[in-house]
C-alpha cells in the first residue's frame, strides 16, 4: 500500500472511531423500561457531539462530555408500547419494540436462576401461546475485581416458543400472576448465579465496613492475571496437602479404571458428599473415585444396574475395567447397565472419573440412590471411596464465590441508573454454615441496594429456604438450614419486604424443588399486597407473642388468613417443640384455639421456649392459615445459635 492510501485508510478509521455512538448493553430491542418513573438512558460516544434521544414522543438532547460516557433523562411514561427508541448523533441507533411497564430485578442463586424448561409444569407452559408483553434479559454471568461500567453483551427475549423455556421459572410465574391483576408489560432482569454466597453480592464500600469481609476484599489482587496466578498457587497447596506424595500435574491416569488394587495409598471421600467440604475447597477439575465391592457368586451371576445418585458435573464410569457409561448434568440421576459377565464373585472395582466445572464436585443426593442392584439384591455404595485428584483447573478469571463483591461488580454495578419496580431474591443455601451472620448481612444488602438504585422504598421480596436433606437427619430444634430461615425472617423488620415460605414445596433429595409456580405466585401475592392490590398480607401465619400458663405455652399468631388450621383437614398438628430452662427441645403436643397454638409435653413441666419447624427439613410441619399459606419456621426464644461467631468464608 502506498503512503497516500495508508493515510487515507487511517483517516477513515479515525472518522469511524469518532462517529461511534452506542447504548449500554442493558438497552436493546424488546426491552421493558419502568413506567411512572423518569427514564435514564446512557452509553458511550465520541466526546463533543450532540445526541438527540427520542422515545414515545419524549425527547432529550445531550452533549457527550470529555470522558465519552453520556446520559439522557426522559420524563416518566405510562405503561404501553411498542415504542421506538432512537439515539442520533454522528451515528444513529434505533431500537424497536420497546415497552413501558414494570421491571423486576431477579437475583440470588440457582433456585432463582432455574429455567422454566426444567420445572414440573414446563411442558404446559412452553406449549402455551406467546406472551408478547413479558420479556426477559439474562445478564451474562461475570465476576469482576472492579465495578464494571457495562454488562457483557446480552439480548432481551420475548416469552415465545423456543425462548420462554430459558426464562427464570420463578420470575416467569411471578410475572404471569402479576399480569393477571395489573395487565401491564413486565420485564425481568435476571442476574442470579447458581451457588453464589450472599457476600459476593455486596458492594465493595459496604464490604470494607464489615470486619468479617474487609480483609478478604483488601487482599484481592489488582487484576485478573494476578488473581489467576494466586488461585493456581492456592489450589496446588490444597491438593498437595490433601494427597501428600501423590502426583497430579501431568500424571498418567490411563490405568486408574483397572480392576486391581491400585489405590491403597489414596485418601478417601465420603459419598454422597461433594469434595469441597472434605478437604478440597474450591477445587474444580478432575477427581477419580474408586470403590472395591466384594460380591457373592449369586450377586455376580447376571446383569446388574449401577446407581450413583447424582454427580456434579460429569462422569465416566468403569466396572472391572469395562466402561459402562457417562454423562453430564449435576442434577441428573445416574443409572448405568452392567452387562452379564462384567461382575464376578469376589472383589470388583468401580471407577468413576468426575469432572467438576465449578461449584460443588462429586457425588451428591440420597445415599439410598448410591448402590449396585444385583440379581441377588442391592449392595450399598455409600460411604468411603478412594479418591485422587488428576487435574485442577477452573475458570481463567475470578468466579462469584472467590471473594466478596465479585458478582456485584460484574452484574449489579453496571445496572446503576435503571429504575425497578422491585427485587425478587432467592438465595441462602450457600450460607447455611454461617447462618447467624446472614441476618445482618442480608438486611445491609437490602438497604444498600435501595441506596444504589436511588429508590429508598424499593420493594424486596424473597423466598425462605425450602425443605431439604433427609428427614432422618433432622435434629429437633437444630440445623443450619433452620438457622438460615430465621436469619431470612428477620429481614421482615425492614419496610416493603416480604417472604414467601417454601417449606411445603421442597425435596429432601434435591436442593432444587421443581415446583416453581407456587413460589412465583406467592411472591406475586406479596407484591400485590405491598402495592395495595391484595387485602390479605399473603405471608402465612406469623408468631406475635408467647405466654406461659402453668405447664402450657401459648403462641399467638397474626396474619392467619381467616384462622389457623392444619394443611390437611383432620390431621394432627405437627412441627412444634418445647424446652425448659435446660434448653433441650422435645416434641410438643399442639392444639389450635382460634389464633393461638397451645403446646405441652409431659417431659417439660415448666416450659420456657417453643420452636416450630426448626429442623433442616420441616416438610412435616403443617400449620397454615385459612388461606392455605404455610406458617414460617419460627422460635419464641432468643438463645444464641450454634452458628454464632462463624464468619466468612467458613
Amino acid at each position: 500500500m502506498n503512503k497516500a492510501l495508508c493515510l487515507l485508510s487511517l483517516g477513515l478509521l479515525a472518522t469511524a472511531a469518532q462517529a461511534d455512538v452506542r447504548l449500554a448493553q442493558v438497552f436493546g430491542e424488546h426491552m421493558v423500561l419502568q413506567r411512572d418513573q423518569p427514564i435514564r438512558l446512557w452509553g458511550w460516544a465520541t466526546p463533543g457531539q450532540t445526541l438527540a434521544v427520542e422515545l414515545a414522543g419524549s425527547k432529550a438532547s445531550v452533549k457527550v462530555p470529555a470522558g465519552g460516557r453520556w446520559e439522557a433523562k426522559l420524563p416518566a411514561l405510562k405503561a404501553g408500547g411498542p415504542h421506538r427508541l432512537t439515539v442520533a448523533g454522528d451515528q444513529r441507533i434505533e431500537l424497536k419494540d420497546v415497552l413501558i411497564g414494570d421491571v423486576w430485578l431477579l437475583s440470588g442463586q440457582s433456585n432463582m436462576e432455574w429455567p422454566l424448561s426444567a420445572t414440573d409444569t414446563a411442558a404446559a407452559e412452553m406449549a402455551g401461546p406467546q406472551n408478547a408483553s413479558l420479556r426477559h434479559l439474562r445478564v451474562p454471568l461475570r465476576a469482576s475485581l472492579q465495578a464494571e461500567a457495562d454488562i457483557a453483551p446480552a439480548s432481551w427475549a420475548v416469552a415465545e416458543t423456543g425462548k420462554v423455556g430459558d426464562f427464570s421459572a420463578i420470575g416467569y410465574h411471578f410475572a404471569r400472576h402479576m399480569q393477571l391483576v395489573q395487565g401491564v408489560p413486565i420485564g425481568l432482569v435476571n442476574t442470579a448465579w447458581g451457588g453464589s454466597h450472599l457476600e459476593t453480592w455486596v458492594r465493595r464500600e459496604v464490604a470494607l465496613r464489615d470486619p468479617g469481609l474487609a480483609g478478604a476484599v483488601r487482599a484481592l489482587p489488582a487484576d485478573a492475571a494476578a488473581f489467576t496466578q494466586a488461585r493456581r498457587q492456592a489450589t496446588e497447596a490444597v491438593v498437595q496437602r490433601w494427597q501428600p506424595g501423590l502426583a497430579w500435574q501431568g500424571v498418567d491416569a490411563s490405568g486408574w479404571s483397572a480392576a486391581a488394587d491400585i489405590d491403597k495409598d489414596w485418601p478417601t471421600l465420603q459419598a454422597p458428599g461433594v469434595w469441597e467440604g472434605q478437604g478440597l475447597p474450591g477445587l474444580d477439575g478432575v477427581v477419580w473415585l474408586r470403590k472395591r465391592v466384594d460380591l457373592s457368586a449369586a450377586q455376580a451371576a447376571g446383569a446388574a444396574s449401577l446407581h450413583l445418585a447424582k454427580v456434579d458435573d460429569c462422569d465416566e464410569v468403569w466396572v472391572n475395567g469395562q466402561r459402562v457409561g457417562g454423562q453430564c448434568g449435576y442434577d441428573q440421576p445416574r443409572q448405568y447397565a452392567v452387562p452379564t459377565g462384567v461382575l464376578r464373585a469376589g472383589p470388583n472395582w468401580i471407577a468413576v472419573r468426575v469432572t467438576d466445572n465449578g461449584g460443588g464436585g462429586g457425588f451428591h443426593g440420597d445415599a439410598a440412590a448410591l448402590r449396585l442392584d444385583t440379581p441377588a439384591g442391592a449392595v450399598s455404595l455409600a460411604g468411603a471411596w478412594r479418591a485422587r485428584v488428576a487435574e485442577a483447573g477452573g475458570a481463567p478469571g475470578p468466579t462469584a464465590n472467590d471473594a466478596p463483591t465479585l458478582a456485584h461488580n460484574g452484574l449489579i454495578a453496571p445496572l446503576h441508573g435503571l429504575s425497578f419496580k422491585g427485587v425478587l431474591w432467592y438465595q441462602g443455601e450457600s450460607n447455611t454454615g454461617r447462618a447467624a451472620a446472614y441476618a445482618g448481612g442480608f438486611q445491609r444488602l437490602i438497604q444498600d441496594w435501595r441506596l444504589q438504585f436511588q429508590q429508598p422504598q424499593l420493594p424486596f421480596f424473597f423466598v425462605q429456604l425450602a425443605s431439604f436433606l433427609p428427614l432422618q437427619n433432622n435434629q429437633l430444634g437444630q440445623g443450619g438450614w433452620a438457622e438460615l430461615r430465621e436469619a431470612q425472617r428477620q429481614a421482615l423488620a425492614l419496610p416493603h419486604t416480604g417472604m414467601a415460605v417454601a417449606t411445603d414445596v421442597g425435596d429432601a433429595n434435591d436442593i432444587h424443588p421443581r415446583d416453581k409456580r407456587t413460589l412465583g405466585q406467592r411472591l406475586a401475592a406479596l407484591a400485590l399486597h405491598d402495592l395495595g392490590l391484595r387485602a390479605q398480607p399473603a405471608s402465612g401465619p406469623r408468631l406475635a407473642a408467647a405466654e406461659v400458663r402453668g405447664a402450657e405455652l401459648r403462641l399467638r399468631f397474626t396474619a392467619t388468613g381467616g384462622g389457623l388450621r392444619t394443611a390437611r383437614m383432620g390431621e394432627a398438628l405437627r412441627g412444634f417443640a418445647l424446652a425448659g430452662a435446660d434448653r433441650r427441645f422435645v416434641p410438643a403436643t399442639a392444639r389450635i384455639e382460634g389464633d393461638v397454638v397451645v403446646l405441652s409435653s409431659p417431659q417439660v413441666a415448666a416450659p420456657v421456649a417453643a420452636r416450630y419447624g426448626w429442623v433442616d427439613n420441616p416438610s412435616e410441619s403443617n400449620l397454615v392459615g385459612g388461606d392455605g399459606l404455610p406458617a414460617s419456621p419460627t422460635r419464641s426464644d432468643d438463645w444464641p445459635l450454634p452458628s454464632q461467631g462463624k464468619r466468612y468464608p467458613n
